[in-house]
């Protein structure tokens, strides 16, 4: 059956955050400094691997790509935000809103799936070390990255098409601070039961066949590891996977609260405070995760400093 859109408004309207000018200043300014360092903390792992000769490995490039999509999955949402922080009124234009919903979507559905493909790295380098430089060659690492772009491109046209063929008749104020699916289908004056299915059953692919592969990597590493004769061998292994899988964790625990209830229980108030934690503090956690606890990215990162001091 078509549903036609009755949509009769040009431009959304977001609520935002509550607060007189002074909140929204304060608010812009801490903003600011997180996105700031989102941006630079990634573009600059993403340069430091490049530079440095020891990081050339399918670890390395795939957390490269993690900081790329990093940049990227902040960049759909924050701009605008800090600019609405300073704006009386947030408006969106529709199709605007719609290309936000559409690039936050395809780049939330990458980080979801390099965080699965980050965690085969780990079980066939730990488990399988023998066959690493073959199951894990150069091609077989861009094939992977490439995936994840496509079925996280293909996945959010679905979402997006899903979503702007609904009605929005009765308002166009969004109670929230960027153009997601939560708040536009409560917005929707049309019934948004077929959008809730779809965005169930395809989010439970993506994110389920992510938490599958990660707890099936994590399960044979870890009885790899415990099988290891060395205590050095096992403080390594732990070290390289610890960093992992607390950027997992906490991706993934997000998403599931955001996304994989109904309707009937959102909280926008509630959800504006657990995205900003994943569309604006997760990318900037991710980078310093990373080098704060690895060694080689520390290394690198010292080489990279005391080469630049003494060239001065």
């Amino acid at each position: 059956m078509v549903v036609e859109n009755y949509t009769l408004f040009t431009d959304f309207i977001f609520l935002g955050f509550f607060g007189g000018q002074n909140v929204q200043q304060v608010l812009f300014v801490l903003f600011l400094l997180v996105y700031g360092t989102t941006v630079f903390a990634n573009l600059g792992m993403i340069l430091l691997i490049e530079k440095d000769p020891r990081l050339h490995t399918p670890m390395y490039y795939f957390l490269s790509s993690l900081s790329f999509c990093d940049v990227c999955y902040s960049s759909t949402v924050s701009p605008k935000m800090l600019a609405d922080f300073l704006s009386e009124q947030k408006k969106i234009p529709y199709n605007a809103c719609a290309i936000q919903l559409y690039f936050f979507g395809a780049f939330a559905d990458v980080e979801c799936l390099m965080l699965a493909v980050m965690a085969y790295d780990r079980y066939v380098a730990i488990c399988n070390p023998l066959l690493y430089t073959i199951a894990m060659s150069r091609k077989v690492c861009t094939q992977l990255v490439a995936s994840a772009y496509i079925l996280g491109l293909v996945d959010s046209a679905i979402h997006t098409c899903f979503t702007f063929r609904l009605s929005f008749c009765n308002s166009n104020v969004i109670n929230h601070f960027f153009c997601d699916i939560p708040p536009l289908l409560a917005l929707s004056c049309s019934d948004t039961t077929v959008n809730e299915i779809v965005m169930f059953t395809f989010f439970s692919c993506i994110v389920g066949c992510s938490i599958v592969t990660v707890l099936f990597s994590y399960s044979y590493i870890m009885t790899t590891i415990f099988k290891m004769n060395s205590a050095e061998g096992r403080r390594k292994a732990f070290s390289t996977c610890a960093s992992h899988l607390t950027s997992v964790a906490i991706f993934h625990g997000t998403l599931l609260f955001m996304y994989f209830r109904p309707s009937s229980s959102y909280s926008m108030d509630t959800d504006k405070m657990a995205s900003v934690f994943y569309t604006v503090v997760i990318p900037m956690l991710n980078p310093l995760i990373y080098s704060l606890r690895n060694k080689d990215v520390k290394g690198a990162l010292k080489k990279t400093i005391s080469t630049k001091l003494c060239s001065v």
